[in-house]
């Protein structure tokens, strides 16, 4: 796996504002937002897409969905909602291949794969 931006930012060789960090994950917030709130929750571990992600890995994503819910509860958002985001390969979106979870609060965020009626 090539270095990414993430891995420079775990490195400490480029700035990030980082709202959470333990010895498995680090957060920081989006440069980039696409909504009031964004951060972003990336593991230690480099693994380049979820389809690369290994069984034995699985707790990895866990330790992921479980930070940004307390980050949600600290900040004081998780009642009012939230959504968390994982993008793989291109079509799906992903930009830096490295696993990481996309928290995004602070306005209604509207539904996905809802119609009028």
């Amino acid at each position: 796996m090539s270095d990414t931006i993430f891995d420079r930012i775990i490195r400490r060789e480029i700035p990030a504002d980082i709202v959470f960090e333990d010895e498995h994950l680090i957060a920081f917030r989006d440069i980039a937002p696409q909504a009031p709130v964004h951060v972003l929750f990336v593991p230690k571990t480099p693994i380049a897409t979820l389809n690369d992600l290994q069984p034995d890995q699985a707790a990895i994503v866990g330790r992921l969905a479980h930070a940004a819910a307390e980050y949600a509860k600290r900040e004081g958002f998780a009642e009012d909602g939230y959504r968390v985001v994982m993008n793989c390969n291109d079509h799906g979106g992903q930009t830096v291949f490295q696993i990481h979870l996309h928290l995004l609060a602070g306005a209604p965020l509207g539904r996905f794969g809802t119609r009028e009626k």
